[in-house]
C-alpha cells in the first residue's frame, strides 16, 4: 500500500501527488530517484518550450530529508461532459494540432491512453481545463534526441491511435 501524504491529489504506480498550494502541485519521488525525476524535469521543460499543452514546470524542491519534488502547475480539470459537442470539437482540434506540434519537435508523450493493467480512468493524463485539454505525467514521455529516429517514430504511431481511441471517448459521451 502506498503511504498517504497530507493534501494528496492522486497516486499512481510509482508516485503520488500532492497539493502545495492553489497555484501548484508536487509530484513526490522518494529514495534516490535522481535520474527519474531528472529525466521527467527535461521532458517536462522540453516540451514547455514548444507549447502549453504539457503541465508547466515550476521548480524542483524537496519534501523532507528522503522526499523529492518535481512542483508543476495545479490544474484544476472540468467535466468536459457538462459542455456542448461543438467546443468540445474546438478543444480537440487544438489538442491535436498541439499534439503533432511537440512530434514535430521531438517530443512524444507516451501516456494518452491508460495501460489496461493500470488502475484509474481510460485516459487520466488528460484534463480538460480553463484554458483547454492539457497532458499530465510525462513520466515515460520520450524525446527523439534520447530514444532515435525509429523508436521515437514507433512512440508516435502509437500515441495517433490512441489520440483516435481519445476523440471518440470525448466527442462521443
Amino acid at each position: 500500500m502506498l503511504k498517504r501524504y497530507p493534501r494528496t491529489l492522486s497516486s499512481g504506480a510509482n508516485n503520488t501527488v500532492i497539493a502545495l498550494s492553489e497555484t501548484e502541485v508536487g509530484k513526490l519521488f522518494t529514495g534516490d530517484t535522481r535520474s527519474d525525476i531528472g529525466s521527467e524535469t527535461e521532458k517536462m521543460k522540453f516540451a514547455n518550450k514548444v507549447n502549453d499543452l504539457v503541465v508547466r514546470f515550476v521548480r524542483l524542491d524537496e519534501l523532507n530529508a528522503d522526499t523529492e519534488m518535481l512542483v508543476m502547475e495545479r490544474l484544476y480539470p472540468m467535466d468536459f461532459r457538462a459542455y456542448e459537442h461543438e467546443k468540445r470539437e474546438l478543444w480537440l482540434d487544438v489538442f491535436e494540432a498541439e499534439l503533432h506540434a511537440l512530434h514535430k519537435a521531438g517530443f512524444a508523450h507516451r501516456d494518452l491512453h491508460r495501460p489496461s493493467d493500470m488502475p484509474g480512468l481510460t485516459f487520466d493524463n488528460i484534463f480538460l481545463t480553463q484554458t483547454g485539454l492539457r497532458l499530465i505525467d510525462v513520466g515515460i514521455s520520450a524525446l527523439r534526441s534520447q530514444v532515435g529516429e525509429r523508436l521515437f517514430e514507433r512512440f508516435v504511431q502509437q500515441e495517433l491511435n490512441e489520440l483516435e481511441q481519445f476523440r471518440m471517448f470525448f466527442l462521443s459521451r
